[in-house]
């Protein structure tokens, strides 16, 4: 048992994102443990502007802000505007951790991406591997301003004392998942798209990419539970991955997940569009060796319980 040295009971903490998938489920867990949580929209405490953060920390006293706020989207998305998703990821994580550092926040947790990771990263990728190389050009904007984020946290702590940590969950799926197509991800996507065919009675579906490439996926309830756990027990600024260290082939993932919406028809790739990286998969020992986190959730059964919310959803 790793020893706690910021209990969240009792404690005030300010979420930012909390109304976002994985905030959702981060502010749920910190009221499990007992702790009061602070949720802004951008509406209330708009991040862009420099003086914002400070003056609701001021307004508000946190013991700690766990920073979930971020521009994000699919490879469309990310192609289309690279510049402000990395202005916009960049500077309110510079805001904050600064507006941290000025109000004295006693606690500090930013989430990393892993986006950032080089394109060409031994897999699994180790977080001693971050600054290897170059992330893969798509994501690249969004990853190199998260990456800056952790430079400042790391400077921070050796100028200012500034204590904080930085996680990198991989890519994060559940209920409650984002159900625009254009800006989700690659497990709402094809759910979205077997229970569509299906309910239209479609033969097939077709499929971006060779379904060759692998990734790793994290139930997102597993998610805020690291979070949550390395807030508790966690204090080196050391970055840590949160993930299964499993990984699955996109066609593999297809696959699963055709089974389980219950689509008889064809699946047929179409190798035309991009496969993105090859392989993606963390070594997730550093989470359990300094703050004794694993994942739970395994992949068949956080998809049944993602699939089961879908239906309800989009019926």
């Amino acid at each position: 048992m790793h020893s706690v040295s910021f209990p969240l009971l009792g404690k005030r903490l300010w979420v930012t994102g909390g109304h976002g998938f994985l905030g959702r489920q981060v502010v749920a867990e910190l009221e499990r443990r007992g702790a009061q949580v602070l949720v802004t929209r951008s509406a209330e405490v708009d991040l862009m502007d420099p003086g914002a953060a400070q003056r609701y920390i001021r307004d508000q006293r946190p013991d700690g802000v766990i920073h979930l706020a971020a521009r994000v989207g699919g490879i469309g998305a990310n192609r289309a505007h690279p510049g402000s998703f990395f202005f916009a990821n960049a500077v309110m994580g510079i805001h904050l951790i600064e507006a941290c550092r000025l109000e004295r926040v006693e606690k500090l947790a930013v989430l990393g991406t892993v986006c950032a990771y080089p394109k060409f990263c031994p897999v699994p990728f180790r977080e001693d591997d971050l600054w290897n190389g170059y992330p893969e050009e798509t994501n690249a904007p969004y990853g190199v301003a998260k990456k800056a984020l952790l430079v400042q946290m790391q400077s921070y702590r050796q100028e200012y004392g500034t204590r904080g940590i930085f996680l990198i969950p991989v890519n994060l799926y559940g209920p409650g998942d984002h159900l625009d197509l254009e800006t989700n991800h690659v497990i709402p996507a094809l759910i979205r798209k077997f229970l569509e065919a299906k309910a239209q009675g479609k033969p097939a579906v077709e499929l971006w990419g060779t379904g060759g490439a692998s990734r790793e996926f994290l139930y997102v309830e597993d998610a805020a539970r690291g979070i949550c756990d390395g807030m508790e027990a966690y204090e080196d600024i050391d970055p840590v991955n949160l993930g299964t260290g499993e990984e699955i082939t996109i066609g593999g993932l297809a696959a699963l997940i055709q089974e389980l919406t219950g689509f008889q028809g064809e699946l047929v790739f179409n190798p035309a569009y991009p496969d993105g990286q090859p392989k993606r998969r963390l070594d997730t020992s550093r989470a359990l060796e300094r703050f004794g986190w694993k994942a739970q959730v395994d992949l068949r059964q956080g998809l049944a319980r993602t699939v089961a919310w879908m239906r309800e959803a989009l019926a």
